[in-house]
């Protein structure tokens, strides 16, 4: 099976690249808690995160954004001891203000409905032959960006929005030979 060149060999990156990566995602809470994600990667590489993904959803009570916009000072230190994440204070402050934020959208719209219709509900295909040619943003992971960091979120730049995307299958840049491509694209509602 041809992937795309990001998968490596790592068993980890080859499971989330057949399975997960790039296919569309509806569901509000799956997707605030993939932006959180790939906040924290900030800096880092993803296979990082996937290795301490199940430890996030323990210590952030499954990415529950109503238990998690109220936790203060204790939860932020509390956090800070626990080995099994990414230990980094701004990051954990930005995720409760995340959580903040996203119930104050939410109250307005689900957050998967607001997402979506920045590219009217059906992924956008990249078309992208080779690795190489897949840009890191573009003017629309600037423009939610902007819309998000305007809502009150943090670790949302431009660069993270788009792997975001790519990631929840707004964006389909599986590359082109990639078997996934095909597959992912038919998967949209």
């Amino acid at each position: 099976m041809e992937r795309c060149g990001w998968a490596g060999i790592d068993t980890i990156y080859l499971e989330y690249h057949d399975t997960e990566w790039g296919v569309p995602e509806y569901d509000s809470r799956a997707l605030w808690e993939k932006l959180i994600l790939d906040g924290f990667q900030a800096g880092l590489s993803w296979i990082t995160i996937l290795k301490k993904r199940d430890a996030f959803r323990e210590a952030f009570a499954e990415f529950d954004p109503q238990v998690i916009a109220t936790w203060g000072a204790v939860e932020v230190e509390i956090l800070l001891q626990n080995a099994g994440i990414v230990r980094h204070r701004g990051k954990i402050e930005a995720t409760i203000g995340n959580a903040q934020a996203y119930l104050r959208l939410t109250d307005e719209m689900p957050f998967s409905d607001r997402i979506w219709s920045y590219v009217e509900g059906q992924p956008l295909v990249g078309g992208y032959a080779t690795l190489a040619d897949v840009p890191t943003q573009s003017p629309l992971s600037l423009q939610i960006s902007k819309d998000l960091k305007a809502a009150g979120f943090k670790f949302c730049g431009p660069t993270i929005i788009y792997a975001w995307m790519e990631a929840c299958g707004l964006f389909n840049n599986h590359t082109l030979g990639c078997q996934r491509h095909h597959e992912v694209q038919s998967m949209a509602r």
